[in-house]
């Protein structure tokens, strides 16, 4: 027999591809993956001490996280919900970090099982509210954000058990009022982020019981009026952001509790007058005054001589009157010897090098 006539033989001995199989058990790849059950997207690891979760269509909180977990970021996702016992059995997790997602409440007892918690993160989300013991058994939180959220009041209970609390952050929320004292069980604070809420006035004792604070935000509000009293609780703060409000005037001796201001930021208001905190050995104050109408009268010009801030922006700090310096740059006018405001006496003697 020839070779053509053996391969022959050999090919008919066998079914062809096509007939060795019914068609119904050949799975196609589709189904094959339902079969399989859909996967899901960011499984947690065994004895893994940090989770991290971007996906896009995530809408349930990862359950079966390793007790070894430390820091959770479930972050940009779906997550519209939370049970209350997503973190059950997480007994040493400090970070959590859930900002960009969708949640509109968290549950009473979410906080509860993971007392060790240090740094809680909620940016941009939809929370109206909170219940009000959240944090009742987050007693070493030292961060809270809760920025960009729709919170319209601030309950006192929230911040009752947060003796170690040093950041919270509460801008771009939808406040309208700083009720007296809320914040003074807040013993550690050293910042708190007011700004881009919606804080026509600053209730005296709104501060209270921050004697720690050293950086304060209230960028962005509409403020109009502050109280002569407001800074007296924060003796500490060195970094004060007043910029974008309606503010016109400033109460006299304001900024006196400050000796340690180190910013100021009091751009794009309407002010005419100025108050400056008292000049004590150390850093040169930064000053921004840029963007207000300034009455460039002997006053103004013999208080920034004498203080010598260092002005930020100073081409965007301009004279609005009187007519005659109406378009100088402040600091230009205040160093001036046709304003008819030169330094005299023990003025000119702090002036001289």
């Amino acid at each position: 027999m020839t070779g053509l006539a053996q391969a022959q033989v050999m090919m008919a001995t066998f079914p062809q591809p096509s007939t060795m199989l019914p068609p119904c058990r050949i799975l196609p790849p589709p189904l094959l993956l339902l079969l399989l059950g859909p996967a899901m997207p960011c499984s947690p690891q065994p004895n893994a001490t940090r989770f991290v979760c971007t996906e896009p269509t995530l809408s349930t909180f990862p359950s079966g996280l390793p007790t070894t977990t430390l820091a959770i970021s479930v972050e940009f996702t779906a997550l519209a919900t939370l049970l209350p016992t997503a973190l059950a059995g997480l007994p040493h997790l400090q970070e959590l970090h859930l900002s960009s997602n969708l949640l509109s409440t968290l549950p009473e007892a979410l906080l509860h099982p993971v007392p060790t918690l240090r740094v809680l993160d909620l940016t941009d989300n939809v929370l109206a509210d909170l219940p009000a013991s959240t944090f009742t058994s987050t007693i070493h939180l030292q961060h809270l954000v809760l920025r960009g959220n729709r919170l319209r009041a601030l309950q006192p209970a929230w911040f009752r058990h947060l003796p170690q609390l040093q950041w919270l952050d509460l801008a771009a929320n939808a406040l309208t009022e700083v009720p007296p004292e809320v914040f003074s069980p807040l013993c550690s604070l050293r910042s708190l982020d007011l700004s881009h809420n919606h804080l026509a006035s600053l209730a005296p004792g709104a501060l209270a019981g921050l004697r720690a604070l050293e950086r304060l935000n209230l960028e962005g509000n509409g403020l109009g009026t502050l109280p002569p009293t407001a800074f007296a609780p924060v003796p500490a703060l060195r970094f004060l952001f007043l910029q974008d409000n309606e503010l016109r005037a400033l109460p006299s001796n304001i900024f006196m509790p400050l000796r340690h201001l180190c910013v100021l930021d009091l751009a794009r208001n309407q002010l005419q007058t100025l108050e400056l905190p008292p000049r004590f050995p150390g850093p040169v104050l930064d000053l921004d005054i840029s963007g207000n109408p300034w009455a460039c009268e002997c006053r103004l010009l013999s208080l920034l001589r004498r203080t010598a801030p260092q002005l930020v922006t100073s081409r965007d700090t301009l004279c609005a009157s009187p007519e005659s310096l109406r378009g100088w740059e402040v600091a230009i006018a205040s160093q001036s010897e046709t304003t008819g405001c030169e330094p005299k006496g023990d003025e000119k003697q702090q002036l001289d090098p």
